[in-house]
């Protein structure tokens, strides 16, 4: 009796990685595609052994109705979208995927950066169509001497910290709650790094404690001539209190991956601005980075599989 492991709205280009890794176990992979539709979700997993996903919301309805899931793993970081106390109860694993990817999120922190310092993008359109010289119209700002503002200093933010330590940038604040020091910064609280800095990063995990973090509050005390950039999780910025600072042109930018709601409508007010650049949550994102994910996603459900607890085990209880 083979076991039956279904891929939830990956949408990645093949899944040849995963059905390679759980061979041995003579594993039925499969991939669905049930958009935000709950209903065809719990009939696509209901009697899967294993469950893989990215951001489906998996919540308490649906787990409930789980009746052979062993495990449970997110292709990537977060798991918010995972209700870990209904798949505790149940005894299923939830494991994620913590180490791969972290470069090319830096670089694409570092590529919306530049993206919206130098407006390539509201350049790229006039020039197109016909613009030129317009520097003095668009006016752009150097980074030599300037603030970089780094919030949350795990993996991403550290690579992120390494690759820009090099750009000229005059200091480097960080802010994060679960570390003391970091070579070559100086540690801060989130009011003076967001009235210090002219670049700030945000690299944290969305929990309660950090959804809408980055308020109306924290937002009026930005510099004008600042950027923010957003990699991480969309709901870590109140949207509304971003829009309103960019319609009163209380600061320079914004460069983001991602957003509250994903895909975000095509009527959402972020994508009125011109010095707004944006991606569709592809800062993970390099043939390199998703055969690696692939793989070490797999390998958690092989585990489980081989009667072992996963390496990345988020939902932790005593056995």
């Amino acid at each position: 009796m083979s076991l039956s492991v279904v891929i939830i709205n990956a949408n990645y280009p093949h899944y040849e990685v995963e059905k390679s890794v759980l061979a041995p176990f003579n594993a039925k992979v499969s991939h669905v595609v049930t958009a935000n539709d709950l209903s065809k979700t719990i009939e696509a997993a209901q009697f899967a052994d294993a469950i893989m996903t990215r951001e489906t919301e998996l919540p308490e309805q649906l787990i409930e109705k789980l009746e052979n899931c062993k495990v449970i793993v997110r292709y990537g970081v977060g798991v918010d979208n995972i209700d870990l106390e209904a798949a505790t109860r149940k005894k299923i694993y939830v494991a994620n995927v913590k180490d791969y990817g972290t470069e090319t999120v830096a670089e694409h922190a570092i590529a919306l950066m530049f993206a919206v310092a130098r407006r390539v993008v509201s350049r790229d359109k006039k020039v197109r169509k016909g613009s030129w010289d317009i520097g003095a119209n668009e006016p752009v700002y150097s980074f030599v001497d300037k603030t970089v503002g780094v919030v949350g200093c795990g993996r991403i933010g550290k690579a992120f910290l390494r690759k820009i330590s090099s750009l000229g940038f005059a200091r480097i604040l960080v802010y994060d709650p679960y570390i003391d020091s970091f070579e070559g910064a100086e540690m801060t609280d989130l009011k003076t790094l967001f009235e210090s800095s002219d670049v700030i990063s945000l690299h944290l995990p969305l929990n309660d404690d950090s959804r809408h973090l980055v308020n109306e509050d924290l937002i009026s005390r930005m510099k004008k001539n600042s950027i923010i950039i957003n990699t991480s999780r969309g709901a870590l910025i109140d949207e509304k209190a971003l829009v309103k600072a960019l319609e009163e042109k209380r600061i320079f930018g914004a460069g983001l991956d991602v957003f509250e709601t994903e895909p975000p409508p095509l009527s959402h007010p972020l994508f009125s601005f011109e010095n707004v650049v944006v991606s569709d949550h592809t800062g993970w994102y390099s043939v390199e980075s998703l055969e690696l994910l692939q793989r070490k996603a797999a390998e958690e459900v092989a585990r489980v599989f081989s009667n072992q607890p996963p390496l990345s085990w988020v939902n932790r209880w005593k056995e």
